[in-house]
């Protein structure tokens, strides 16, 4: 069943709502937010430590970020990403500046999502 509980951390993404490109989409439990068809933040209102902001770039761009927005640091699990934890003293505003350089189209956050595999028929009907 799925939950219905509001992520507490969509607010993060209002100001995306008049982008024509924005697409909310369900990851993980998460939110996440693509812009321009690229996988950018991921909203995770989870335990710890799936409890903040993901910021999705590439692992060559994370020192000139975290330069730019010391609260930034390497996801504990997920280390190909940078996330700032919802506990961190300056969460609330390293979340508008990074959706401020996402509406920047700052080319250091965004990912290209992988596309789906789709499953062969074979996979999804039941074994007689």
């Amino acid at each position: 069943m799925p939950s219905t509980v509001r992520n507490s951390l969509l607010w993060i993404f209002d100001v995306f709502e008049r982008e024509p490109t924005y697409l909310c989409k369900r990851m993980f439990g998460c939110d996440a937010a693509y812009v321009d068809g690229l996988l950018c933040l991921v909203a995770a209102d989870r335990d710890k430590p799936w409890n903040g902001l993901l910021v999705c770039t590439s692992q060559d761009r994370h020192a000139a970020l975290v330069e730019t927005l010391p609260a930034l640091r390497q996801h504990p699990v997920l280390g190909k990403w940078l996330y700032v934890p919802q506990a961190d003293p300056a969460f609330e505003e390293t979340a508008e500046q990074l959706t401020a350089l996402v509406m920047a189209r700052d080319p250091r956050i965004g990912v290209e999502p992988k596309p789906r595999k789709r499953r062969s028929a074979k996979s999804v009907l039941p074994k007689a």
